[in-house]
């Protein structure tokens, strides 16, 4: 059987190469194609394509600016699914491409014809007799294509009314969190909750190690775009940080080698004191392990530092007309997932405008130095990070999508 894959994020990269690892175990003769990045190209061989750099984009502004490439891909995926005929589509995440997609292809499995994107309507496709085919039928008239969604879009924060639409389109959701399973399953989607898969990454990832009570840890994001805006406000906090506390030292967990040598760059060209500021690659788990608390851009390694039991503050800045356009549909209280788990908020959060370096400062000291305040937020910690499941995500996901296939 052949899989295609859509993922458009490193974190999807991630998620969508343990997958299909699990699904190979399942079935060593699966066949993957599809696009998303490095991991998952090396795993599906190299008809997959490596898309990433260019896909990952965040927010609405930046999309608006790259209309023109993100409407090029949706035409070339479409024309790839429809050239390789695969048994079943596995979006991962990025749901502003993948929600569409799953839209177009469960239109192609309805009973009208299939035209190629700009071409003018075939009236003699169009006024073929119920249940004739011919060669200008879809090849999806012919084969149904399972579609299924892993790493469930969080549209319960910003539109649950689609909720419903998206049960006329998917044939199965895998969700992390399982809270949206219950949402989901009332809708009459058929849904799985399979837990976190950074589990069982993170657990292999644990070091024995005492916290450093001078070091400080700062998590600017994964995308280039996130660390252009957060960074230099964990600069700021960190000079901040530096003034009420001589002895403190700052590590700086960089996604790649690209991001690590932006950062450096503007340590150098912001003059900081040599030896205060440490930038790594790779070591994420590690730095959230040594460090005494942190700074952290929303995403995945809010929950990573939660389940490090690292006491951290969230930050989180993008472009004003995304803000802007968030705020009108937005329908949750919390950003940052720790938050939105606990229905409460147990890490400080600084968005947008009030992400300003002396709050944020004032924030981390607290942590430093009020015990109850930290001891609290590791507490919480301890109750929120086993809502995240068990571990053995992928493979759970994997039985899933095999069990869908027969």
């Amino acid at each position: 059987m052949t899989l295609y894959f859509v993922a458009g994020e490193a974190s999807g990269d991630n998620h969508g190469a343990e997958l299909m690892r699990s699904l190979r175990q399942c079935d060593a003769d699966l066949n993957f194609l599809g696009r998303g990045g490095p991991q998952m190209k090396a795993i599906a061989g190299e008809q997959f394509a490596n898309w990433i750099d260019d896909a990952a984009i965040v927010g609405l502004w930046e999309v608006i600016k790259n209309y023109g490439f993100f409407r090029e891909k949706f035409r070339e995926t479409l024309a790839e699914i429809e050239r390789s005929k695969p048994d079943a589509v596995v979006l991962i995440d990025y749901p502003g491409f993948n929600l569409r997609l799953a839209r177009a292809l469960r239109r192609t499995t309805s009973s009208e014809p299939v035209r190629p994107a700009g071409a003018a309507p075939d009236d003699s496709a169009s006024n073929m007799p119920a249940g004739r085919t011919d060669e200008k039928t879809s090849v999806f008239r012919r084969k149904i294509i399972k579609i299924i969604y892993y790493i469930s879009p969080q549209v319960w924060a910003w539109h649950r009314g689609r909720i419903k639409k998206m049960a006329r389109f998917l044939d199965l959701m895998l969700c992390i969190f399982p809270f949206e399973a219950e949402l989901y399953n009332k809708s009459g989607l058929r849904t799985v909750f399979v837990g976190h898969p950074m589990i069982d990454r993170l657990r292999t990832r644990k070091i024995d190690s005492k916290r450093d009570p001078n070091l400080v840890g700062l998590f600017p994001g994964s995308r280039p775009r996130e660390v252009a805006r957060n960074f230099p406000v964990l600069l700021d906090a960190a000079r901040e940080l530096f003034r009420a506390k001589h002895v403190l030292r700052f590590e700086i967990a960089a996604a790649s080698e690209s991001l690590a040598a932006e950062i450096s760059d503007a340590l150098t060209a912001a003059r900081m004191r040599e030896g205060l500021f440490r930038v790594v690659t790779g070591e994420t788990a590690a730095t959230m392990q040594r460090a005494f608390v942190g700074i952290v851009a929303s995403g995945s390694a809010t929950l990573e530092a939660a389940y490090f039991q690292l006491p951290f503050v969230l930050i989180y800045r993008v472009a004003w007309p995304t803000y802007l356009a968030a705020r009108l549909v937005v329908k949750v209280k919390y950003l940052g997932m720790p938050n939105v788990l606990a229905n409460k908020e147990v890490v400080p959060e600084f968005i947008q405008h009030r992400a300003r370096p002396k709050a944020i400062a004032l924030a981390v000291l607290r942590l430093m130095y009020n015990r109850t305040a930290r001891n609290r937020m590791i507490s919480e910690f301890d109750a929120i990070v086993p809502k995240l499941g068990e571990g053995g995500a992928s493979e759970k996901a994997a039985r899933a999508i095999v069990d869908e296939l027969r």
